[in-house]
């Protein structure tokens, strides 16, 4: 068997195979609220054969939205628009189910990317954004808000909220989202860090309050799968890097981490980043190495024997496809039938022209445990 295609045990969830859909926004809901889309989006993806699906970001607060369009999981309501999704995954498809929990902070207030991205008026749908230090991600940009006591305690609240809501809502596993320049990431980061208090200055202190997000989510959803997604480096001198990402995956570990999901790059305008494929995959190989963390390796990784050689070599224990998939829904699908494996997929679809074999017999509503 290919060992893009082998089971792989995640704390107390098996997971089918090691191919996961990494969160990608949608910019779709209404006023945080899921919407229809989601429903077949989420829908369709949960039939692509990947071994596991996480969930866009989902704001736990609205000014952690990144847009006024984002999903969000901080009311009554907002759990309730989501509940749909989740029931219509769960009735045709044995996928698990992640979702991903963050807040923007100073990259909050934005217009969706097709509307250009570009920082949204208060009196046009945005708001006054939040982030450890005064400093705005582009000089144009109006400051955000440097949290005080009763901020940060709030937000941790909210993550802690949230991940109960997602416990209630039936999710497997939970995603702390660290990275790319959001919230948890300006904390972590020197450059956009410049607290004169126990949340800034050195790496301990710049750890601190990610570190007690993360707690307090574990704390919130005792039986879920917990783990988190970081940026590895900010591609800035002087910034973020993979010395102290290694540092925080040591510090993650010892507080009950599952699993760390290793991207780079999204906190600072001047970043400059080296392209190519698989550029990110030696920043998860190193955090794996030195902590024995399950790794999720992610960039530019879109060709089946590219992925498998990064699991057969040990480079990574899971390989997320995004924007590949986005492209192709059946992305796994397709890898299989190449690489000589099976997947799951609806009995609807087994009347396709896929090569004999390539379907296994587990039947949507099955969960698949080993």
């Amino acid at each position: 068997m290919p060992q893009l295609f082998s089971p792989f045990p995640l704390a107390n969830l098996t997971l089918p195979n090691r191919v996961v859909i990494p969160p990608m926004c949608q910019y779709s809901a209404a006023d945080g609220n899921a919407t229809d889309w989601h429903v077949i989006h989420y829908g369709n993806l949960s039939h692509s054969g990947a071994g596991l699906l996480i969930v866009e970001a989902t704001a736990v607060e609205p000014v952690g939205r990144i847009s006024p369009f984002d999903i969000g999981l901080w009311s009554d309501e907002n759990e309730a628009a989501l509940r749909p999704v989740v029931e219509a995954v769960r009735r045709h498809s044995s996928m698990p189910l992640a979702i991903q929990l963050g807040h923007a902070g100073r990259k909050g207030s934005c217009a969706a990317p097709w509307d250009g991205g570009k920082q949204v008026a208060e009196d046009q749908l945005g708001w006054q954004t939040v982030a450890p230090s005064a400093i705005p991600f582009k000089p144009e940009e109006r400051a955000p808000l440097a949290l005080d006591a009763a901020g940060l305690a709030r937000i941790k609240a909210a993550f802690a909220f949230a991940a109960q809501r997602a416990q209630r809502l039936g999710f497997d596993a939970i995603e702390v989202h660290a990275a790319h320049g959001y919230l948890l990431h300006q904390f972590l980061s020197p450059l956009t860090n410049q607290r004169t208090d126990d949340y800034g200055g050195s790496l301990e202190n710049r750890l601190r309050f990610p570190l007690e997000v993360f707690a307090a989510v574990r704390a919130a959803a005792p039986q879920m799968v917990v783990g988190i997604r970081i940026s590895a480096t900010d591609w800035v001198d002087g910034g973020w890097d993979l010395e102290q990402s290694v540092a925080l995956a040591h510090e993650l570990k010892a507080r009950g981490c599952d699993f760390i999901h290793v991207s780079s790059g999204g906190l600072a305008p001047q970043q400059r980043i080296p392209v190519g494929p698989g550029y990110q995959v030696p920043f998860g190989e190193r955090i794996r190495r030195e902590t024995g963390l399950p790794t999720i390796t992610v960039g530019m990784i879109d060709q089946p024997e590219q992925a498998e050689a990064i699991i057969a070599e040990g480079r990574a224990d899971l390989v997320a496809i995004g924007r590949p998939m986005l492209y192709d829904p059946r992305w796994p699908w397709h890898a299989a039938a190449k690489l000589g494996a099976q997947v799951e997929a609806p009995p609807q679809y087994w009347r396709g022209t896929a090569p004999a074999g390539l379907f296994s017999t587990v039947k949507p509503g099955e969960r698949f445990k080993r």
